[in-house]
């Protein structure tokens, strides 16, 4: 079994090269040679086409509660109460206090690099593709953050593709 620490580096790195996949594969510019940082730089640094990239990497559970049933960790009384709780709340409402919340504690982080992206994967089953791609203008990005750009894996896999969450793409802020 991997320390909670090995696992959280496995799930960077993983969650790295899906986005870096999918990246290349959008736009057709290289991106490759992953490493991790320690924790002053960004998760992880790479190369978009030559020149160095570091990514802060974030996982979209939802809840502490939800991340724990989404990991497979045993769900005491406690947790299962605040997991029936939530079922009070619209999954879309959800959805978009979950991605401030992430985006505005990441907001508070400073790092030790030239070019930051914040990707964050959606590790959460019942938010898919469509739900993602309308909530970027939706979004309260504070206005002090240290990132270039911000990027949501709209699944686990990469299957559901990419959504650009800052800056706001131009049709979606016209919306």
């Amino acid at each position: 079994m991997k320390s909670s620490s090995e696992e959280k580096i496995a799930l960077e790195h993983q969650a790295a090269r899906i986005f870096m996949r999918l990246y290349q594969h959008k736009f057709g510019v290289k991106m490759q040679h992953i490493w991790h940082n320690e924790p002053a730089k960004p998760d992880v640094s790479c190369y978009l086409d030559q020149q160095r990239l570091d990514l802060e990497i974030a996982h979209l559970y939802g809840s502490e509660a939800e991340a724990m049933k989404i990991l497979g960790r045993e769900l005491k009384g406690g947790t299962q109460e605040a997991l029936q709780s939530l079922r009070q709340c619209p999954l879309a409402d959800r959805l978009l206090l979950a991605l401030d919340k992430l985006i505005s504690n990441k907001a508070q982080k400073s790092y030790d690099s030239e070019r930051v992206w914040l990707v964050i994967r959606n590790a959460h089953p019942d938010w898919h593709a469509q739900e993602l791609e309308q909530t970027p203008h939706l979004l309260k990005i504070p206005a002090q953050h240290p990132f270039e750009q911000i990027w949501l894996v709209a699944d686990m896999t990469g299957q559901a593709g990419l959504v650009p969450l800052f800056p706001v793409p131009t049709e979606l802020s016209q919306a």
